[in-house]
């Protein structure tokens, strides 16, 4: 797909065309000539975009390219399904093979938020739909997942436990201090940064669980005519605390807002899910806390693994936005009782 020597190129054309009698009973005509780059992530996937008509009305879809020794893409199509049952927008599957690693789906378009966002000079009273918008998808598929606990989807689902929220933490010290900063601790320092570990994976799981995106942000929500968001990136998808969306939303790595702005959206988030009957605390400052502290552990999260995709993977693009996920992460920390020795290593970081 970057060349013809690419053997991935060479075995999608294949597998598009072995497609296209399926795809002409679904209503599509695909020219896989015509295929061009879309994007790529964090991970080995990457997207392509295909020109199509359906219903004789010219159009698009897009291709995944996950490599099966690598990633796995059932996933993707179990959420995607997940999330259309809830009534949010995420791209219609219409043609998927796990075992080769390809899918074709909907083009949900180009505009992510991070693109409108600029656009619209990043303003946050021209902004302030967008996540408005975001806030009641959020909203919507966590409710669903809540209504639908024994379903074979949703009960399947990982738990965010309190393994995972510590190995999440613990590439902060493995990767960022080890590789970006670097800091050197004694094995005192260590483990008191294991006993905060301990006590912030601690507050989170004290909170209410539901369906957890798990990147819920900018780059991966698209400004869609109905329906908006459209909703990406989502197959990483896990039953865990409720605020974490809320936090990869509103201190996103991407796209950085005032404080002020950030307690004003909280609180409309706050208020449709109250209104929704989602188990939030009834006191907004209690929902605060809760959103800072699920905040700071993926703030830690989050350097560690800029660090790794820049030290591990060659993708330094991600090391421009260490500087606003440090300042999330050291806002939080200088807040809350217990958290001052982690404050003053965050500090030296800058």
């Amino acid at each position: 797909m970057n060349s013809p020597a690419d053997p991935r190129q060479t075995q999608a054309l294949v597998w598009i065309q072995n497609q296209r009698l399926t795809l002409n009973s679904l209503g599509w005509e695909v020219a896989p000539e015509s295929i061009q780059p879309a994007s790529s992530d964090a991970s080995f996937r990457r997207y392509f975009r295909l020109q199509a008509q359906r219903k004789g009305l010219s159009s698009h879809l897009i291709l995944m390219d996950a490599p099966p020794e690598k990633e796995n893409i059932q996933p993707f199509i179990t959420i995607s399904r997940l999330l259309a049952q809830a009534g949010v927008q995420s791209p219609t599957i219409w043609m998927d093979d796990p075992v080769q690693g390809f899918l074709l789906c909907d083009d949900l378009g180009k505009d992510t938020y991070a693109q409108v966002i600029a656009s619209r000079g990043h303003d946050p009273q021209a902004c302030r739909s967008l996540y408005q918008d975001a806030h009641q998808a959020l909203v919507r598929f966590q409710r669903f997942s809540l209504e639908h606990l024994s379903a074979p989807t949703i009960a399947s689902l990982m738990p965010y436990d309190h393994g995972r929220l510590m190995q999440e933490m613990r590439l902060f010290d493995e990767w960022f201090l080890a590789h970006h900063t670097p800091i050197r601790m004694s094995e005192a320092e260590q483990e008191q940064l294991l006993q905060i570990y301990d006590r912030i994976a601690q507050a989170c799981l004290s909170q209410p669980t539901a369906l957890v995106h798990r990147d819920y942000h900018s780059r991966n929500l698209m400004l869609t005519s109905q329906n908006n968001p459209g909703i990406l990136d989502f197959q990483d998808a896990v039953m865990g605390p409720l605020t974490y969306d809320l936090v990869s939303l509103l201190r996103d790595a991407y796209v950085e807002w005032p404080e002020e702005v950030q307690l004003d959206w909280a609180i409309d988030y706050w208020d449709k899910a109250r209104q929704a009957q989602l188990p939030v605390p009834g006191d907004f400052s209690d929902f605060w806390r809760d959103f800072e502290w699920m905040g700071l552990q993926r703030h830690l999260k989050v350097l560690g693994i800029f660090t790794r995709l820049s030290v591990r993977d060659g993708k330094d693009g991600y090391l421009k936005d260490l500087p606003v996920v440090l300042r999330y992460a050291i806002s939080a920390a200088r807040r809350y009782q217990g958290l001052g020795p982690l404050a003053k290593l965050l500090e030296r970081c800058v």
